[in-house]
């Protein structure tokens, strides 16, 4: 039993992480857990770096074909997709948001963990809108690249 299905949160440890190198160039984490007929990100990849086994299988990123260009992020359903660019000190994290208010490029952001927690400070690099979900980059410290999953925004 992996650990989400105890605490309803997933960890790390359920992920396929990327390498050092794949981190630095920036790459899709995909941290979907449903088995169900959905493949939007298959279809947006304009590299053909997410594929599935099939239509109900989990979608597998490859790290050596991934550009990290974030088409995914906003095509998934699910919210399930994020694109980390860490080198350094600094993180870049993209990641789909859907309350309001929608932040700004230069804002202050609290970057929040799976749990929800407040980690740390973060601050908006880039503010965009795929479809009906907006697609955000948050930069935090390096050493939390795989932990934030979501800002909270103060109006």
């Amino acid at each position: 039993m992996s650990s989400h299905e105890k605490t309803g949160v997933l960890s790390t440890k359920d992920l396929k992480l990327p390498s050092k190198e794949h981190l630095e160039k920036g790459v899709a984490i995909i941290e979907c857990i449903q088995e169900i007929p959905c493949d939007p990100c298959v279809a947006s990849c304009p590299v053909n770096a997410i594929s599935m086994k099939n239509i109900n299988a989990l979608p597998v990123v490859d790290f050596e074909k991934c550009i990290g260009c974030g088409k995914c992020v906003g095509f998934c359903p699910g919210l399930a997709i994020f694109v980390i660019k860490s080198r350094d000190d600094k993180a870049l994290i993209t990641l789909p948001y859907e309350f309001l208010p929608v932040p700004e490029v230069g804002d202050t952001v609290k970057a929040l963990d799976r749990w929800g927690n407040i980690r740390c400070d973060g601050t908006i690099k880039q503010v965009l809108k795929k479809g009906k979900t907006m697609v955000i980059t948050v930069e935090v410290r390096t050493d939390l690249a795989m932990e934030i999953r979501n800002i909270r925004v103060y109006a």
